[in-house]
């Protein structure tokens, strides 16, 4: 898949399968650190960004507002690109 926004990449993270030793079970891993943000929390900022322009709360280029100098507010501010 070629990409041409940040938005694009953030949820397409590589799947890892591993077998468990002495047991009957695989143990599936999500590689969120992939996500351009290097954290599951973009794909929460990318959804809570898409659903708020999809119910008009959120005008295209508005303007996002939030506290957090973390996970969360970078990927808000991936998802506002």
């Amino acid at each position: 898949m070629l990409c041409t926004t940040t938005t694009q990449l953030i949820g397409q993270t590589p799947v890892m399968s591993i077998a468990v030793p002495n047991r009957d079970a695989t143990l599936v891993l999500k590689i969120e650190k992939n996500n351009p943000g290097g954290s599951m929390k973009d794909r929460m900022a990318r959804s809570m960004v898409c659903a708020a322009l999809e119910d008009g709360r959120l005008a295209a280029g508005g303007t996002i507002v939030e506290s957090s100098s973390g996970n969360t507010g970078i990927g808000l501010a991936l998802a506002a690109l």
